[in-house]
């Protein structure tokens, strides 16, 4: 499955300790993130990341162009409520995509463990059911 890990300044830190945690799990699959957050996630981590660019530079769009496409299966992306976004449109707009294409999206750490835990459990088969253009088949 192709995963997109994203995360706010403030939230890096706790992407990288979900990682670490999840890290036997994350490494059977194909991984996506935005600038900084993946560049620190394949440091700090040793996994390989498929790297895209910041999110105020466009990487939101890119991640979300590959929900639109049927080429992403999950989204985790730990996003700062408290903290103002320049391109918060882009991640509205990044999450409807997610939401128009059955993406499933986490937004913070509780909600993301579950999410894996379930991609674990072969919870996620339903995205089998998905083309390249994210209908039904």
């Amino acid at each position: 499955m192709n995963i997109a890990l994203i995360a706010h300044d403030k939230k890096k830190e706790d992407m990288i300790r979900f990682v670490q945690a999840y890290k036997p799990l994350l490494s059977n699959h194909v991984l996506h993130a935005t600038g900084t957050t993946g560049m620190r996630l394949e440091t700090e981590t040793g996994l390989s990341i498929n790297k895209h660019l910041s999110g105020p530079l466009g990487g939101d769009q890119q991640i979300g162009s590959l929900a639109a496409s049927g080429k992403l299966d999950l989204l985790i992306f730990f996003r700062d409520p408290l903290e103002a976004q320049p391109h918060e449109p882009d991640i509205t707009a990044l999450l409807r995509i997610c939401d128009v294409h059955n993406v499933p999206a986490a937004t913070n750490m509780a909600t993301a463990e579950v999410l894996v835990n379930g991609l674990e459990q072969g919870l996620m088969d339903f995205r089998d059911l998905y083309g390249s253009e994210g209908d039904v088949t």
